[in-house]
């Protein structure tokens, strides 16, 4: 009878891990995606989907349903966001650059399929100040509509609209400015 009361008491434990794998395991390269390209570093990264991926286990019971992967991305957004602020709280701080912001012209799609290098998108995305890389990285990379990226940023839609716009644009010019010599 001790064995049975045992094995009644692990089923909800065996169940809650059973539903967590099938719900989160299968996001774990996209957390991994957004959390390098906000943190820029593979070990920083690794580390921060560690972290959120405890956490997510220990609050898992709350989640209740619906989208797994944008509710995984929340907690890796906010893991990666303490991180940064325990670490390299200067990156938060993102000044705003008109002329960054008042290009016109060709979008980063255009310039990519005329020829622009892997590279160069990387170096470009990484130049990126934290709010916008990571509105571009949840989009063009990971796939989340607007109001996935507004959820998981909480932020409104129209700040995510503002956000990919304005990195939109400064991909750009980084990308214009690269592709015609000016950056190494």
């Amino acid at each position: 009878m001790r064995q049975s009361a045992r094995r009644e008491e692990r089923l909800p434990e065996e169940n809650k891990l059973a539903r967590f794998e099938q719900a989160v395991l299968p996001h774990l390269d996209a957390a991994y995606n957004l959390a390098r390209w906000l943190t820029r570093n593979d070990a920083d990264a690794e580390d921060v989907v560690q972290e959120a991926a405890l956490r997510a286990f220990k609050f898992f019971g709350g989640f209740r349903g619906g989208d797994s992967r944008a509710w995984l991305l929340t907690i890796v957004r906010n893991a990666c966001y303490t991180w940064l602020r325990q670490n390299r709280a200067h990156e938060l701080e993102a000044p705003f650059d008109e002329e960054a912001h008042g290009v016109e012209g060709d979008n980063p799609e255009t310039i990519l399929l005329e020829g622009a290098d892997r590279q160069m998108l990387k170096e470009a995305l990484e130049e990126l100040p934290l709010e916008f890389r990571e509105a571009i990285v949840l989009r063009e990379l990971e796939g989340l509509s607007y109001k996935e990226i507004a959820a998981v940023a909480d932020v409104p839609l129209g700040t995510v609209m503002s956000r990919l716009a304005r990195a939109r644009k400064r991909l750009q010019l980084r990308l214009s400015v690269r592709r015609e010599g000016g950056l190494s």
